[in-house]
């Protein structure tokens, strides 16, 4: 099982949803969206996992190494809705991710930033996303 992702970049955020099961064999994808956030937008990423399954310990790095990525991009990683299995851990070199009980809460704290440009996979439905309206 894989992931799928949803990208919206807002004015000076982007929000990035993931659905499925983020293991071994989702990371390589994982780490092209995270690509994908960094090439078009600003400011902080929220990581959206309302729609996440769950998480392995290799997706849990991957999550780590996203937060480094964005740092070295001068973006700040932060979490909404970390899945029930367990909470990021990170390491001495990774910056400190903010974490939110959900979504909501996560845009609520960056205040009223509008929809820019979306993007996702291609068995991303709006369905999985209630808060962001499906691309025409």
């Amino acid at each position: 099982m894989t992931i799928e992702w949803h990208y919206t970049a807002r004015q000076d955020l982007g929000v990035l949803s993931l659905a499925g099961y983020l293991g071994p064999d989702a990371t390589d994808r994982f780490t092209g969206a995270i690509g994908w956030a960094v090439a078009r937008g600003t400011g902080p990423v929220i990581l959206d996992l309302t729609g996440l399954l769950g998480w392995s310990a290799g997706g849990q790095i991957a999550v780590a190494q996203a937060a480094r990525r964005l740092a070295g991009h001068g973006r700040r990683l932060e979490l909404a809705a970390i899945p029930a299995d367990g909470s990021l851990v990170p390491d001495a070199t990774c910056p400190p991710v903010p974490v939110h009980c959900d979504l909501a809460t996560a845009l609520a704290a960056h205040g009223d930033h509008g929809t820019v440009e979306q993007w996702s996979t291609d068995d991303w439905t709006a369905a999985q996303d209630p808060e962001e309206p499906a691309l025409a």
